[in-house]
């Protein structure tokens, strides 16, 4: 792995440790995460591979990421205060992200260091035809998992400011002199 692949993959683990002090749902807590996928996609996906069973690999990956983002997104508490809504990465939500993301890390380390025979079997006897199929597969995951996890919690923040604006209580109603009596 390159510095900049390391550095990367650090930065996207980071954001949820970020997460794990509660701070405020803005724009930037949308923004950045989107940010850091549309480069990494930018830069690593090239082509995605159709043939052999290539998509169905993409697929399985980019499957496993939804759900790691969707459940990540349902584990983040999400509360209003003083007219602001708040979000905490709960440990659920935490663990889930460093496995997705850890997942990818781990695997590239293994195949740079002794896994790659192990791979290339894996990809003739289930007609994977190249390692940009991988690639695709991972780098979808990724960008899934994080589209997934954000737009989970952006929808349950609409969610939960819509029912925080139905519970407040109405504003004490402006006192009618009546000038009849």
């Amino acid at each position: 792995m390159t510095t900049t692949e390391w550095i990367t993959d650090i930065a996207l683990v980071l954001i949820v440790f970020r997460q794990l002090r509660e701070g405020r749902l803005e724009r930037r807590s949308f923004l950045i995460p989107l940010g850091i996928v549309a480069v990494v996609a930018y830069s690593y996906l090239d082509s995605v591979p159709t043939e052999g069973n290539d998509l169905v690999l993409i697929a399985a990956l980019a499957g496993v990421g939804a759900a790691l983002g969707i459940a990540g997104g349902v584990h983040t508490r999400i509360r209003a205060l003083d007219g602001h809504l708040l979000i905490k990465a709960g440990a659920v939500s935490a663990i889930l992200w460093v496995l997705g993301m850890g997942a990818r890390m781990g695997f590239q380390v293994w195949v740079e260091h002794g896994g790659a025979d192990d791979v290339a079997r894996f990809s003739i006897a289930h007609h994977i035809t190249s390692d940009q199929a991988w690639v695709a597969a991972f780098v979808l995951m990724a960008v899934t998992e994080v589209v997934t996890r954000v737009a989970t919690i952006y929808l349950r923040g609409r969610a939960h400011a819509r029912s925080v604006a139905v519970a407040a209580p109405a504003a004490p109603a402006v006192p009618v002199l009546d000038r009849t009596a």
